[in-house]
């Protein structure tokens, strides 16, 4: 899981992606932002469905998609076209993130409507109906409060059938869970330990229950450092505190981080991996904020997936 808004160039998405596949690293993800997250204005940011078609082309493997795509950004007919079109020049390997979106700032720059968060839900939830529509055979209409649509078979469809999968990204709250069990193939939150894993797979069995559905996916994103030992790990942190601008050592910043970062050697990782598999999450995208450095990539696909027991997915 890349954060593509703070300054990752065509070529370190080319350099990313080559190491993926090179090292069986089973997918890409992106974020889908237009400024920094991170509060540095020089840092650029190229369009994520832009950067995942161009990717497309360029791979043979990789999955690639977005957590997550804001609802506030695009039309959900334009986003529906973009992803099929994407998934076509793949050959069936995107996967499409929605989510509220929360930046208010980009939204302000970029001249995007910034409606409170309710009224965003409501958007996400029309726009789930309108892409998942918009994919299904035959042609489509919608008559919502927001949108409408009426009569359009989109063609060509999703390479993937019946579609291809669909991620609502979220924090967990019961309005979320509810769209994602109703709507979506798969719930993906960020930044949660093993134990509101847990509780997070409950509440969400509940919500597909409720749906008359059978158990949707959950999947988490969260913070990624990691070395072969502690003198690998602690240089990892200080390069990610400078890239930060935080001034403290490696050591106070690697115990500042927060307890759902996966921060560690990589055995311990993998160990802490495996909790969360046992908790029900089913993959887990790992967030590298160190983007340039492709021998962390390595170490994920050559020494972490392959060590984890048939449970979360690196």
């Amino acid at each position: 899981m890349i954060e593509g808004q703070e300054d990752v160039t065509w070529a370190d998405w080319r350099a990313l992606a080559g190491a993926c596949e090179e090292h069986g690293v089973e997918g890409l993800f992106r974020s889908d932002h237009y400024l920094s997250v991170e509060g540095r204005g020089e840092r650029g940011s190229l369009d994520a469905w832009a950067t995942i078609a161009a990717l497309a082309a360029v791979t043979s493997t990789i999955r690639l998609g977005t957590l997550v795509s804001p609802a506030t950004f695009r039309h959900p007919s334009e986003l529906a076209k973009v992803v099929a079109t994407a998934d076509r020049v793949s050959g069936g390997r995107v996967e499409l993130g929605m989510g509220t979106g929360w930046h208010e700032a980009e939204h302000a720059a970029y001249g995007f409507p910034f409606p409170p968060l309710r009224e965003r839900m409501g958007l996400l939830e029309e726009q789930l109906q309108i892409v998942a529509g918009q994919w299904a055979d035959g042609a489509f209409s919608f008559a919502g409060r927001r949108y409408e649509a009426r009569g359009a078979d989109a063609l060509p469809k999703p390479v993937q059938r019946p579609r291809p999968n669909l991620i609502v990204g979220g924090s967990g709250g019961p309005r979320s869970l509810a769209l994602a069990a109703r709507h979506a193939d798969e719930y993906n939150t960020i930044y949660k330990t093993a134990a509101e894993c847990t509780e997070m797979r409950r509440n969400l069995d509940e919500a597909c229950r409720r749906e008359e559905r059978d158990p949707i996916p959950l999947s988490l994103m969260t913070g990624w450092l990691a070395g072969e030992d502690r003198a690998e790990l602690l240089g990892r942190a200080g390069r990610l505190a400078e890239w930060r601008g935080d001034e403290r050592g490696a050591e106070s910043f690697l115990g500042a981080l927060p307890e759902s970062w996966l921060a560690g050697t990589l055995d311990e990782l993998t160990a802490r991996l495996e909790e969360l598999a046992h908790a029900g999450v089913g993959r887990v995208m790992l967030q590298h904020l160190l983007h340039r450095d492709l021998d962390a990539v390595e170490q994920i696909g050559r020494r972490v997936a392959p060590a984890l027991r048939g449970g979360a997915a690196a």
